[in-house]
């Protein structure tokens, strides 16, 4: 437990100076890229800032390893996701493109679906995207997925309800 005897910032402030280093090494080595690891390591102190009582935390390297592993695991999440609208994207027509702020929307309209999905197991999730995105039938899904059709409403019906969990 951090004794900083203090208030949760000066408690922070304490772990940023003793652990700041190795944390934006560990982020640097993950990921590759010096100003990534920056910008997640201060993500990860915000969030510890915020977060619960920072002088309860018993060890704070393996606290703050967490913290930031989850950070870098949605940061390279929402990446692959902007790669793939992006990739999507050049595949338009001149004027079907979109403007920035259009794209921005719809970024973040995708980061919310992704949200909402995340935690489903991948076959659930495929056949909610398959049957939403694609406008795939039943049966299609089954085959793609190579299961049966009482299967593919299993997992939609799981998928929906998830979707309504989350948004009541």
């Amino acid at each position: 437990m951090l004794t900083g005897g203090g208030s949760q910032s000066a408690i922070v402030q304490d772990l940023y100076l003793a652990h700041q280093g190795w944390l934006q090494g560990w982020l640097r080595k993950k990921l590759g890229c010096a100003f990534e690891a920056a910008d997640l390591m201060h993500d990860t102190f915000i969030r510890v800032l915020s977060g619960q009582d920072a002088g309860q935390i018993r060890e704070p390297r393996a606290y703050l390893t967490t913290v930031a592993h989850g950070l870098m695991v949605n940061h390279l999440r929402r990446k692959e996701l902007e790669r793939a609208y992006l990739q999507a994207l050049a595949l338009l027509p001149e004027p079907e493109t979109q403007g920035p702020e259009t794209r921005a929307l719809v970024l973040e309209t995708l980061m919310e679906i992704d949200a909402l999905l995340d935690g489903l197991p991948p076959k659930v999730r495929r056949a909610f995207l398959l049957s939403q995105l694609e406008g795939c039938t039943h049966a299609e899904i089954a085959a793609d997925l190579g299961v049966s059709v009482s299967s593919v409403r299993q997992y939609l019906t799981r998928a929906v309800r998830q979707c309504l969990s989350l948004l009541l």
